[in-house]
């Protein structure tokens, strides 16, 4: 059986950041499997998309640009219009179910009266809006509120991890309307698994936000190149702030990001977060990297195997795994080769869509 389906993300697009990638390559592996998936979006991005999917977009508000998460005084006429704009795609092409992404995706639908609404969370409000608040007790409250009432207004969701799907049973969801289908990723090219024997960079990729936990990175860099003083810290991002102490990269889109990570290096991501899915850890075991990550955010890793995974903000054994990985190309090439084969496993397009599918069924047939 086949749907009609309104992609709806209240945010910019295209952007290369992890959002946004989720969102359209969730949309991309249902549309090849017959369903006709159209996206909902702000009225603006970085670039051209290329998946060839419809797109509605809502008006442009004077003054909205900013491509980074996070608020902003213009977020609630955006969300306001988006939601005009998807109850107009639900009236003209006769929608059957609603995909909202994120929080902000699942209010914008609730504003436009859709159903049936699947919710596809990101993260946990409570563990990331004080991060845009400088860790504000009033934001994790209001945070932890929401998370009590926005989600359980959803038919159905889909959790990317065990943790924040128990987390969300824990603030009134009820389990049997929560799957956990992990992000996914179309397949990268398979000459990504270079690894050379000299020193190669450390790699961060991804938003600069301050959930990232850039800072401690920047101290285990310290720690680093005290002791192999050939080390070096590469950021790729499409943020155009610089890091000081870093090579910077700009990645404005994914191909960008494919030809940098084809390069050998020791791929990092300090984040602590933990609700969120890092997407940059997917793309990273795609491209076959070796991993250092923090536990909170290391979802897909299997420490040992397809990685290193390491005690939370503890520096010394940060740098201690990256100084190991650094010295090793063996290592490097085996944690990378059972990386690329374990997201090959669980992160497959095809798999998750079925899964999806299934998730579709059961919300049209109980509307």
């Amino acid at each position: 059986m086949s749907f009609r389906i309104a992609m709806v993300g209240a945010c910019p697009y295209p952007v290369p950041q992890g959002s946004q990638a989720l969102l359209r390559e969730t949309a991309l592996a249902l549309a090849q499997r017959g369903h006709e998936v159209r996206l909902v979006v702000y009225g603006y991005g970085i670039g051209e998309d290329t998946t060839g999917l419809p797109i509605h977009r809502c008006v442009r508000i004077p003054g909205a640009r900013k491509t980074t998460a996070g608020p902003s005084f213009a977020k609630p006429p955006l969300d306001l219009a988006l939601s005009i704009t998807l109850r107009r795609v639900i009236r003209t092409h006769g929608i059957q179910v609603v995909h909202a992404h994120n929080y902000e995706g699942l209010l914008v639908a609730l504003l436009a009266r859709a159903r049936p609404i699947v919710y596809h969370a990101h993260n946990a409000l409570a563990d990331e809006l004080p991060y845009y608040f400088r860790r504000a007790p009033w934001a994790e409250r209001l945070g932890s509120r929401l998370d009590r009432v926005l989600p359980r207004r959803a038919d159905h969701i889909i959790a990317p991890h065990q943790r924040l799907a128990d987390y969300l049973v824990s603030c009134g969801c009820a389990g049997d309307r929560i799957s956990v289908i992990a992000p996914f990723l179309e397949s990268w090219p398979h000459n990504c698994t270079c690894v050379e024997d000299e020193i190669p960079p450390v790699v961060y990729a991804g938003n600069l936000d301050a959930y990232q936990n850039l800072p401690f990175l920047l101290r285990v860099m310290d720690r680093v190149c005290a002791t192999a003083p050939g080390a070096r810290l590469r950021v790729i991002s499409a943020d155009a702030r610089r890091i000081t102490g870093a090579e910077t990269v700009s990645a404005p889109d994914l191909d960008t990001l494919r030809a940098a990570l084809a390069c050998d290096c020791v791929f990092v991501c300090p984040r602590v977060s933990w609700s969120g899915y890092p997407i940059k850890l997917v793309n990273a075991m795609a491209a076959g990297k070796a991993i250092v990550a923090c536990s909170s955010a290391a979802h897909p890793l299997t420490h040992g195997q397809s990685g290193l995974v390491v005690r939370d903000n503890d520096e010394d054994r940060f740098a201690a795994a990256v100084l190991e990985l650094l010295a090793n190309p063996e290592q490097r090439r085996r944690f990378g080769a059972n990386a690329r084969a374990a997201s090959e496993r669980f992160h497959n397009p095809a798999e998750s869509a079925r899964a999806i599918e299934d998730v579709y069924l059961r919300v049209v047939r109980a509307s």
